[in-house]
């Protein structure tokens, strides 16, 4: 931010120059935005078809301007440009899967009760503030909106102040589809408007980000008695066993660690190799990663752009520098690329202790910290013995095993034979600090819905009325 000026200033994080600057909403226009949300609800809730025909035009829009929307994210926050594409891609996924089974998921629940009839039924809360990371512009926002619209709410959304071009991109997306005024908004601004978002009058909170800022928006939603879900960070185990297939799980390894340069929730973070077949494993992940393409992000042939602003990339050499002074044996990279913009090599390192950062904290970029264990037993202890719960990975020939390994390991998701990835089909979420509630399939659609239970009796029945 701009403090002189008051603006927000997004800047290109592989060239390091200016891209535009915004002027942030006041607490007064936050609550306009609300305040024309609130009066879009009830027009919007009535029909699930026409909301699933407008749903369908904004699939339509968002396939057929994917590669510009794409650009706008790879010029904000330095995502490779085939990637940012994927992300549009996956959003359309999404928000098709949620208009083609919204309605089954939404259908009435019939109980079985003392009363002549007995039913659920789900029923749209009415405005919901929405407040978005930089790492997914587009996945995180449209992940979460699929859901919530279909179901028949409406959203106020504040975009991460790196990526507000993409946010306003995403408004623009609903108004050039054809959807009602109100539906989706775009809030303009930093924490000052995230805060005012809460406070204004929406019905519920969304938030996805750092578990710090996480605590601080779960906290201002309890004071104001809304309900929130909390997407937070990871530092996922990646687990090897003595018994995988070393090729498929290096490959899982790049992949899982160096997407989106390392800056995602879900990102593998920390890896656990057996013992008998860790020199082999460590040899094809470092052969791997050290063919990925570093380089301008715009250009489809690039597999790793820049981090996604000064700060990450400061955070990250900290980290790396932190582990380097306690011990730690850099395998592959350990510094930054080239002199303009926020590049920093893809980075492997061995001889992990457990006062380093890098063993404690989320790390958000290319850097893969290997442990080598003894046994799956210290693989699970080890993959637990950290404050976070998001994903896990496990890898093994033995799916029975890996069944049994899988129920011990504490996380919202675990893969196994593959990286984590969210899938609108299956729910997506955290313990620990990593958060607490549900985003996609049908139990984040429930997530912001009155689960309103309805019973018919003929005449009064007499039971304890105790509460």
């Amino acid at each position: 931010m701009d403090k002189a000026l008051n603006k927000l200033v997004t800047v290109n994080p592989a060239t390091g120059e200016e891209i535009q600057s915004y002027s942030p909403m006041d607490k007064s226009q936050v609550f306009d935005l609300v305040g024309k949300a609130k009066r879009a609800f009830p027009e919007w809730k009535k029909d699930y078809e026409k909301r699933r025909s407008y749903v369908y035009n904004l699939v339509e829009y968002l396939k057929k301007n994917k590669v510009e929307l794409a650009k706008v994210v790879t010029a904000e926050m330095g995502k490779v440009l085939k990637e940012s594409i994927g992300e549009v891609e996956k959003c359309a996924w999404a928000l098709e899967f949620y208009a083609d089974h919204g309605d089954s998921f939404l259908s009435d629940e019939v109980l079985n009760t003392d009363a002549r009839k007995s039913f659920l039924t789900f029923e749209p809360l009415g405005v919901i503030g929405s407040i978005m990371p930089w790492n997914f512009p587009y996945w995180q926002a449209l992940r979460f909106a699929a859901p919530c619209l279909m179901a028949g709410n409406v959203i106020v959304m504040k975009p991460s102040r790196v990526t507000m071009q993409s946010g306003i991109e995403i408004e623009k997306a609903f108004t050039e589809s054809g959807i009602p005024d109100g539906v989706f908004q775009t809030v303009v601004g930093s924490v000052d408007s995230a805060n005012s978002l809460i406070d204004s009058d929406v019905n519920a909170v969304t938030f996805t980000g750092s578990t710090n800022a996480g605590a601080k928006v779960g906290e201002r939603a309890a004071l104001n008695l809304k309900k929130c879900v909390l997407e937070l960070g990871g530092s996922d185990p990646f687990i090897v066993l003595d018994d995988a297939i070393i090729e498929k799980a290096a490959e899982g390894a790049v992949k899982g660690r160096f997407i989106n340069c390392g800056q995602s929730c879900v990102a593998s973070k920390r890896f656990f190799v057996g013992k008998n077949i860790a020199k082999d494993f460590i040899e094809l992940f470092i052969k791997k990663a050290s063919q990925l393409k570093i380089g301008d992000p715009t250009s489809i042939e690039t597999d790793i752009g820049p981090l996604s602003s000064k700060d990450g990339f400061d955070t990250i050499s900290e980290i790396v520098e932190d582990a380097k002074e306690k011990g730690a044996e850099i395998l592959l990279g350990g510094k930054q690329k080239g002199d303009k913009g926020y590049f920093y090599e893809p980075t492997i390192l061995t001889n992990v202790k457990s006062n380093m950062r890098i063993a404690n904290e989320e790390t958000f970029g290319p850097v893969a910290p290997i442990t080598i264990v003894e046994n799956e037993s210290e693989a699970i202890k080890m993959a637990n013995d950290i404050e976070f719960g998001l994903g896990a990975t496990i890898w093994t020939k033995d799916l029975a095993k890996a069944e049994k390994i899988s129920r011990r390991i504490e996380s919202g998701i675990v893969s196994v034979n593959n990286v984590v990835v969210s899938d609108p089909r299956i729910p997506f979420g955290g313990i620990k600090h990593s958060g607490f509630g549900r985003e996609l399939s049908r139990y984040g659609m429930l997530e912001f819905v009155n689960i309103k239970s309805v019973r018919f009796y003929d005449n009064l029945v007499h039971h304890h009325y105790v509460e």
